[in-house]
């Protein structure tokens, strides 16, 4: 495994957020949701297309908070411009579990 420095480390923008809107995204070429996630007064509501369609269901999603990427280019997915990359893990199956917080944080904290 490669090594990073604490400055490497720091360039990542990992704020959490709270998913405010959730849809099936129809357009996208594999199974996957819009989703609108508010980051806070600072940040804003961004759009991000996320491929968690085997673990969670539109409505379960809206109000959860989720851990996302803010600093990366944004990304044109079909119809939608990404403009942030929520975070998560396969699972044994290969399916997308959420990175989230255990605790309640204020939306647009920092990961460090």
């Amino acid at each position: 495994m490669e090594e990073i420095s604490w400055n490497d480390f720091m360039k990542v923008e990992l704020r959490v957020g709270r998913v405010v809107q959730a849809e099936v995204f129809e357009a996208a070429r594999k199974p996957a949701y819009k989703l609108q996630v508010d980051f806070g007064p600072e940040l804003g509501l961004r759009k991000s297309s996320a491929q968690i369609t085997q673990l969670y269901r539109p409505d379960e999603l809206v109000g959860r908070l989720v851990v996302a990427v803010l600093n990366f280019p944004k990304k044109q997915i079909g119809p939608l411009m990404s403009e942030c990359l929520v975070t998560g893990f396969h699972n044994a199956d290969g399916h997308v579990a959420l990175c989230v917080p255990d605790q309640h944080v204020p939306l647009g904290t920092r990961l460090l």
